[in-house]
């Protein structure tokens, strides 16, 4: 700290020499000065009265010391110092210099401290630099950037100016003109001769993005704060947000090179931490707005500066909203935390799998026919499940090797998505041999439980192959290998004399492949079938109860008749009605179809479809 303190004084000792060699160009020197100025370091020896003219602040200090005659002035805390105070002076001497977007902010700052407003004289410095800031910088983006990097030295005067928030608003303005007008430049007209937009034409409305990427990260969330709230679109702020994030987090080698310095820079780390959590706040909510990889990356670098949790659990959430698109080498988040640790980061995988998961099953609360008669928008389609799941198994296979691997761990990420996600279990089978032959000293139970996640019903006929040879197995789980092995040999058979006898094929077939057919279903096609069973139980139940109060007529029916009379006509009368209702099912003749024999068929079906359900 001693040195970087020696360093900062003799800097201010030499700019203060070499401005004071600058102020003797153009101070007159044929009139002796009166009064000294002096600010941050740099001393200006000047007259009363041109400054007195024009500045309210300096008049103020010159008249309550007019008695002790006043010949030196030190000003404290001047916006801009130095640098800031020598073109106040210029002007209050009538010297002429430009006014650019690179001093403008420190001539509305200065004149401000200075109290340089048209109370003490027309056209006084602050309305000069407040016009140039309204009439050119506010009208030109890149102007509008200048300033806001000038006013990083000069808050929080700027803030209260003013200045900031217009150059912000002016930018946000201008980029949501520029985007508006470069849509209208991509619509054309089609061979059938509607209106739409030519998506291959280049957007050329997002040529800001580079410009903003030298801002600071405070101003520069505002800026994109602003440009959400004028209607940016996503995919622009998306596309500004990556710009930023690469230029901001690869500035130093800490962090992407690790190997490369031995001690880290706990400033640069700090810099770096808040640039993370400042872009995952600002990230679009619409998907697909930046690229999945770039999510990951920030994921990577939220884990290794330890973010907030909320920083890195917004990025899992977004994660797992699009896990579809994702790669294995997006998963495979090296562990920063602990050395004897995993290699990966398994437990973040393990949450975002289980924010994709939970896409499905945050629906269960919901109306059933809003879930599963309308495509939901948060719940994945099938494909999607498929892809994870491919992803996933890969991803297991990928981290079965590691000796610090915990089977509860491995198990969590192989059990976290639905069972319907696997039609083919090859992958997950794959995955659980190469855990079982890193892990050989596993004990027997542990390996009978790493196996029931597989189902071997679901292997193809390589992989069942392989493992009914596969020592590292259990044994119970080689004879269901071998079970279903035989079964689809059968299978097999029976398919070859398909022509001799079709029924027993069909039937054999339905058992051996009934398994995948219902994993290949999705819960929306399962809630489906069911729904058309339950329609038909209901009917079925109302037909039983229709029948059951016929019987309870006809039961009245004959107390009555039997109350009246006990005679042959009732009897024969008895024997009808008897024949009628048909207790048993059938009649005498072979060829019969009553009603009641097609009720008694129907009730042995509800009987046997209720069976099979409970099962």
């Amino acid at each position: 700290m001693d040195k970087q303190q020696h360093h900062h004084q003799q800097q201010q000792l030499s700019l203060a020499k070499s401005s004071r060699q600058r102020y003797n160009e153009w101070i007159f020197r044929d009139v002796p000065s009166d009064i000294t100025i002096e600010v941050n370091g740099g001393t200006f020896a000047l007259h009363k009265f041109p400054l007195v003219s024009r500045s309210g602040r300096i008049r103020k200090l010159v008249a309550e010391n007019r008695d002790s005659d006043i010949s030196r002035v030190e000003l404290l805390n001047l916006p801009g110092g130095a640098e800031s105070f020598e073109l106040a002076a210029k002007f209050c001497y009538g010297i002429n210099f430009e006014i650019t977007s690179l001093n403008v902010a420190q001539l509305c700052c200065v004149s401000d401290y200075l109290e340089m407003t048209e109370e003490f004289s027309k056209d006084n410095l602050g309305s000069r630099a407040e016009e140039y800031l309204e009439s050119i910088v506010c009208k030109n983006l890149e102007m509008c950037v200048e300033v806001l990097q000038q006013c990083e030295n000069l808050l929080p005067l700027a803030d209260e100016l003013k200045i900031v928030s217009r150059c912000i608003d002016a930018i946000a303005s201008k980029a949501c003109a520029e985007q508006i007008a470069s849509s209208f430049s991509r619509l054309e007209y089609s061979s059938s001769g509607r209106l739409h937009m030519n998506r291959q034409a280049k957007c050329e409305g997002d040529w800001w993005i580079e410009d903003l990427s030298v801002i600071r990260i405070d101003l520069y969330q505002r800026v994109m704060t602003a440009m959400k709230c004028r209607g940016v679109r996503p995919e622009s702020i998306g596309a500004s947000l990556v710009n930023y994030a690469q230029k901001e987090l690869t500035k130093k080698s800490s962090l992407w090179n690790p190997s490369g310095q031995t001690k880290v820079d706990l400033v640069s780390t700090g810099h770096e931490r808040l640039v993370v959590e400042t872009v995952v706040s600002l990230l679009p909510v619409e998907k697909l707005a930046v690229p999945i990889s770039f999510l990951f990356g920030l994921l990577r670098s939220a884990v290794m500066l330890d973010c907030t949790i909320a920083c890195r659990l917004d990025l899992e959430r977004r994660i797992g909203s699009q896990l579809d698109i994702a790669t294995l080498d997006d998963l495979l988040i090296p562990s920063f935390r602990h050395a004897g640790d995993t290699l990966f980061d398994v437990d973040t995988v393990q949450r975002i799998l289980v924010n994709f998961s939970q896409q499905d099953d945050s629906e269960d609360d919901m109306d059933d026919a809003s879930v599963f008669e309308s495509d939901s928008l948060h719940s994945p389609s099938q494909s999607s499940l498929f892809k994870v799941a491919k992803l996933v198994d890969n991803y297991l296979a990928e981290i079965a090797p590691d000796a610090n691997l915990k089977l509860a761990k491995f198990m969590a990420i192989a059990e976290t998505l639905p069972t319907h996600a696997r039609t083919i279990h090859d992958g997950l089978y794959r995955a659980t041999d190469i855990y079982l032959k890193a892990h050989q000293g596993l004990p027997d139970a542990d390996r009978k439980k790493l196996c029931k996640l597989i189902d071997f019903q679901k292997l193809s006929q390589e992989a069942g192959a392989h493992a009914a040879q596969n020592e590292r197995l259990p044994l119970q789980s080689i004879v269901q290998v071998l079970y279903f092995e035989q079964l689809r040999l059968r299978n097999a058979l029976c398919c070859s004399y398909a022509d001799d006898d079709h029924k027993p094929v069909h039937h054999q077939s339905w058992r051996i492949s009934s398994g995948a057919l219902s994993a290949a279903m999705s819960p929306r096609d399962n809630y489906a079938s069911l729904r058309r069973e339950n329609r038909e139980l209901k009917l079925e139940l109302a037909r039983l109860r229709m029948r059951l109060n016929d019987l309870e007529k006809e039961h009245v029916c004959m107390k009555r008749d039997m109350a009246k009379s006990h005679s042959r006509k009732f009897m024969s009368s008895f024997s009808k009605k008897i024949g009628k209702l048909s207790f048993f099912g059938h009649s005498s003749s072979r060829g019969s179809s009553s009603p009641s024999r097609q009720s008694y068929r129907t009730d042995s079906k509800v009987i046997e479809r209720t069976c099979a359900s409970t099962d």
